[in-house]
């Protein structure tokens, strides 16, 4: 192929013009510029392109062949600038992003909504993956920007916080029942008042529990949040078990632990703190959604780890029960992420600018 393709477009416009005189105004440079040009293409190519006249220049059989051929070219080259230009003034871009499902449904969602809505020519399209498979789409260009949990990055992402999340453990009033009757040392039942008042065993406050759950699920769609049988949204959980002697470190190691499968960002951050403070869960099940691991604490699966303002509503419903520690999880931060040479792209810039005015959003 000719390496200086500008030959062809002079031998284009030349041909369009039939005149080298008004190629050369058409393309604002000499006549001479255009007739050595056009010489310097004929040879190139091994053959006569133009034959020329006093009055122009015709093209030979050779010529019209390539013309054919470059008209073709030049009219799509001039359908992509024109659509370009109509893209650029509609604001229509594509925009590719990353995110875990949980951070999806319960951030980005909503942030998203409004975004289109003062966007609404950008092609989106979003990779659900966890934070490590995020980053590494990062770094290969697979997506523009990751919306993730703050972790170690490498050097050549750039990482801005936009909220605070905090994890915590719960599960349902039946199983923490359950859990402290059965590890409880026998001595220590007499004192625990909630197991025995009133006469009401633990199997009888089961079975009420059962009935009023099956009641309230045939009328109700929600999963959690009107559930009669547990209306303890307000009630801690010294309120719930006052003779209970159990420590949270007990509960946690005796108890059926469910967390988010190893490698993950948030079980990693969760057995850093079960190591910080000597907890050695002995049962962990492994699952691969926070909202499964919600679902499984609600129905009395045992124990879950779980992002508290993914769960606010369930929480307030009494739903669930919140494990009092004593010591705090650590607070950890999410936010957008996205590769450092990709900084100046303008779409991306247009997103995370509008991110920060829309922060509260989160």
């Amino acid at each position: 192929m000719i390496d200086n393709l500008n030959f062809y477009r002079i031998f284009f416009y030349t041909a369009k013009e039939g005149n080298i005189s008004r190629a050369a105004d058409r393309l604002f440079i000499s006549q001479p510029a255009v007739s050595k040009s056009i010489s310097l293409l004929e040879k190139e190519l091994n053959c006569t392109l133009f034959n020329r006249s006093s009055r122009g220049v015709k093209l030979t059989e050779e010529g019209e062949l390539l013309y054919e051929s470059l008209a073709a070219a030049f009219e799509k080259i001039n359908d992509a600038e024109d659509k370009l230009q109509r893209d650029l003034s509609l604001g229509v871009g594509e925009l590719k992003i990353g995110v875990s499902n949980a951070l999806c449904r319960h951030l980005l969602m909503d942030h998203l909504k409004n975004y289109i809505i003062n966007n609404p020519h950008i092609k989106l399209s979003i990779d659900c993956h966890a934070t490590i498979n995020t980053v590494r789409l990062l770094q290969d260009n697979a997506v523009d920007i990751g919306l993730i949990c703050e972790t170690d990055l490498p050097s050549d992402i750039e990482f801005i916080p936009i909220k605070k999340i905090h994890d915590v453990f719960v599960a349902s009033k039946t199983y923490l029942e359950n859990l402290i009757l059965r590890e409880t040392r026998p001595e220590n039942l007499n004192n625990s008042s909630w197991l025995f008042s009133g006469n009401i065993t633990m199997m009888d406050l089961s079975l009420n529990d059962k009935s009023k759950h099956h009641e309230n699920k045939s009328n109700q769609n929600s999963n959690y949040t009107s559930n009669n049988h547990n209306k303890t949204s307000l009630n801690t959980f010294n309120d719930l078990f006052p003779g209970n002697s159990l420590t949270p470190h007990e509960i946690l190691e005796r108890g059926n632990v469910m967390l988010l499968e190893k490698g993950n960002v948030t079980r990693n951050h969760i057995e850093k703190y079960f190591y910080q403070n000597n907890i050695s869960p002995k049962k962990i099940l492994d699952i691969n959604d926070m909202d499964l691991l919600l679902d499984f604490a609600h129905i009395g699966l045992g124990i879950s780890a779980i992002v508290k303002e993914f769960a606010t509503e369930v929480i307030d419903s009494g739903s669930v029960i919140l494990l009092p520690l004593s010591e705090e999880i650590p607070e950890r931060n999410v936010g957008f992420a996205y590769k450092k040479t990709n900084k100046d792209k303008k779409i991306i810039q247009e997103f995370l600018s509008y991110g920060n005015q829309q922060t509260s959003s989160f």
